[in-house]
């Protein structure tokens, strides 16, 4: 049964640019909410709109700082809760805190199951979310979760190319799987790099599986966050005979040096999509490139809303 009542799209300050492009695409006005800081700190939300009986989407990546995102995301669920919105999804294009996922050390939290209680004790009734760092987060949630992934996205852009002699590579054995759809979609070989992680945010690159030599390099992953990764898994394929070293990811972090290490690595082009807004310096950097995900959160969001079908998107 379609859903009757009137959609509404709120957003939250990380998302602003996203959600004016989603807004664009679906043909619809954006909700007024103001979201922002008292003097103290605390995060200030009110709803400039009649949400009563409404289905309610709110928009905010949990990107740096991903604390105060987080907060307004959480606040502005329960403000539309409180005023009596018929349905609520919480959209989130980056999901933060989705790398604690695990107990893999004694006295560790698993705080991506923190995050995911929270937002349904705000009053989430679904969420929509992108390209999740693993797939089992979904069973985080006790509420309905559709999971997007924007393969789609750089699928079709590279799609449009000659990708006869191009190989993609997963950047560790974690992401074979997700790397791995990405390779069939496009229909190319597939190259693993075996890499070791001594601590957070720092790894080494032990060996490159397959063959790249005279080929067009890849690199295909979830996210870039000091980039430190990325850039060492690329030379390393540069080194063993590839022609040219792409990378794409989802979700444009790029904490720390990420930017300056990209300027300087031997990685060609890097293609991110819009769930993070990039800061200037990335803006400006000649290797960065942007795919919007609008279109396929707006297209998500029309079907959540009319009760459609949202797995068909990814066929």
């Amino acid at each position: 049964m379609a859903f009757s009542e009137k959609k509404i799209i709120l957003c939250g300050s990380a998302s602003t640019a996203l959600t004016a492009h989603i807004c664009e695409h679906l043909g619809v006005r954006q909700g007024r909410a103001d979201v922002g800081p008292f003097s103290d700190g605390e995060i200030n939300v009110q709803i400039g709109e009649n949400v009563r009986g409404c289905d309610v989407f709110i928009i905010n990546s949990t990107s740096p700082p991903a604390n105060d995102h987080l907060m307004e995301l959480l606040i502005l669920i329960d403000a539309a809760r409180r005023a009596s919105a018929k349905r609520i999804t919480a959209v989130l294009p980056y999901f933060g805190y989705a790398r604690q996922d695990r107990k893999d050390r004694p006295r560790v939290p698993i705080t991506a199951k923190l995050v995911s209680n929270l937002i349904v004790a705000a009053g989430a009734d679904r969420v929509l979310t992108v390209d999740l760092h693993c797939g089992q987060l979904q069973g985080f949630f006790d509420i309905p979760v559709d999971h997007l992934s924007a393969d789609i996205v750089f699928a079709e852009h590279f799609g449009r190319q000659n990708i006869a002699d191009w190989v993609t590579v997963s950047p560790d054995t974690g992401s074979v799987h997700r790397t791995g759809a990405f390779a069939r979609r496009l229909d190319m070989p597939l190259v693993i790099v075996d890499k070791r992680r001594p601590k957070a945010n720092q790894s080494d690159v032990v060996n490159v599986v397959g063959d790249v030599e005279g080929k067009h390099a890849l690199i295909y992953d979830d996210m870039i966050d000091t980039a430190g990764t990325l850039v060492k898994g690329a030379k390393a394929i540069k080194d063993r005979g590839a022609l040219s070293v792409t990378a794409c990811a989802t979700h444009a972090i790029f904490s720390g040096a990420a930017v300056e290490l990209i300027e300087d690595s031997v990685l060609s082009e890097v293609l991110v999509s819009d769930t993070i807004h990039l800061g200037a310096r990335a803006a400006e950097c000649p290797k960065t490139k942007v795919l919007s995900i609008a279109p396929l959160i707006g297209e998500a969001i029309h079907r959540i809303h009319e009760e459609e079908s949202v797995s068909s998107l990814f066929r």
